[in-house]
């Protein structure tokens, strides 16, 4: 009896701490019913202890040991479920141990329990009672940990429009007006981790005659880099751009609500004597679902790739040495979006990379433990993605000529 009241108590503790986080912070609906169902279960398992006593002890309630059976049924069931997804995804190895045990003692207390000869009135509408929550149970865990990671993703649409461009007073010199939008068409909202912008300057001469296949070809080979993707042309020779300008368009940790739109502009200054073409301007942005993580702000700047012993992955020192991209790194802490992970998961940090060089600028964003960064891909980013919910939305390159502007000077 002690041990089966100590089993159904620690039982009541967990589940009710689990159950009242989730019912007040989940950041969904379905993890706010969780922490409902954990919290009934809770009370359930405390019902069950107090009707151990009676059962043991005074014998009051005729039907304290069914009462009882029913509690260990709950516990054991609660705790192998708990006990399969700590497993899955948790990172201390003291909750998965814990939950083992409770459920392993669980199932020997219906043991116990059943075999003190108890009365079992209406045998067949409390096996029914007993299946149905445990279907209920069960399609609430599959819903949460199952489906819902995997449910159709939905991201915001970013667009860019260039204005007319203006002429200085002086007539040296030329502006374009930018406009970037992000609308949010989802029915959740997203936190913005990072935003870029650039605009990059491209020489495109003119071949007095026509370019031969093998020019065309050897334009074809560019477009392993997204960056150089021009198209195939009779006559234009197209070179790398190069980087005019770069800018972040909207602060780190803010977040576009579902159905809200967020417009800002930027403007591209360049001499009216400038050597090139063309124009192409590119914007992106890292973002981060709110229903998957709750991010802690703010973001606070870490480190600058080019200082010596600055404090940013191997990773990054790859890419600077590589394709010559520096980068700054801004992190914050981030917790789960219920209690259970946020529990049992070791704390994480978001970290959000702001690359440029020569060649154009990007930003990009991990999730992982404290001193674990690295950049994830594979399967790895998938699982990622699909946990916190972390998605770019890219738009470019809107391309306008510069002839039209030069012949102004």
């Amino acid at each position: 009896m002690a041990v089966i009241l100590l089993i159904l108590l620690m039982t009541t503790l967990l589940l009710g701490r689990f159950g009242l986080d989730d019912f007040i912070h989940a950041l969904t609906f379905p993890g706010r019913i969780t922490g409902a169902v954990l919290i009934s279960v809770a009370l359930t398992t405390l019902l069950g202890a107090a009707a151990v006593l009676d059962h043991w002890f005074w014998r009051s309630f005729p039907y304290s040991g069914v009462v009882a059976l029913i509690g260990a049924f709950a516990a054991f069931l609660t705790n192998a479920l708990l006990l399969v997804e700590i497993a899955k995804d948790g990172d201390s190895p003291i909750y998965p141990a814990l939950f083992g045990a409770l459920a392993a003692g669980s199932a020997w207390a219906v043991f116990a329990v059943w075999r003190t000869s108890i009365v079992i009135p209406a045998p067949k509408r409390v096996a029914a009672a007993l299946i149905i929550s445990s279907v209920i149970a069960i399609a609430n865990f599959g819903y949460q940990k199952l489906y819902q990671p995997y449910q159709r993703q939905t991201r915001p649409l970013l667009k860019l429009s260039m204005g007319q461009p203006v002429l200085s007073q002086d007539r040296k010199a030329f502006a374009i007006p930018v406009d970037i939008t992000l609308e949010n068409h989802g029915d959740v909202g997203f936190y913005v981790l990072g935003t870029e912008f650039h605009a990059m300057a491209e020489r495109v001469p003119l071949s007095p005659t026509d370019r031969l296949r093998q020019q065309w070809r050897s334009d074809a080979e560019q477009w392993t880099n997204p960056q150089e993707v021009n198209p195939l042309s009779r006559r234009e020779i197209h070179q790398p751009g190069q980087l005019v300008e770069a800018q972040p368009w909207m602060p780190y940790g803010g977040w576009i609500e579902s159905s809200d739109v967020f417009t800002t502009r930027v403007v591209v200054q360049l001499p009216i004597d400038t050597p090139y073409d063309q124009v192409a301007v590119y914007a992106s942005a890292s973002l981060a679902r709110k229903d998957r993580l709750d991010l802690e702000p703010p973001l606070q700047f870490k480190a600058y790739s080019w200082k010596e012993n600055s404090k940013v992955p191997a990773w990054v020192k790859d890419d600077q040495e590589k394709s010559g991209l520096d980068t700054i790194v801004y992190q914050a802490r981030v917790h789960e979006n219920n209690a259970i992970d946020e529990h049992t998961r070791d704390p994480r940090y978001v970290s959000v990379y702001w690359q440029f060089g020569a060649h154009g600028s990007n930003v990009a964003s991990s999730v992982a433990r404290n001193g674990e960064d690295h950049h994830p891909t594979g399967q790895e980013l998938r699982d990622l993605r699909s946990r916190y919910g972390l998605a770019d939305v890219i738009t470019g390159p809107i391309k306008r000529t510069l002839w039209d502007i030069k012949s102004k000077r």
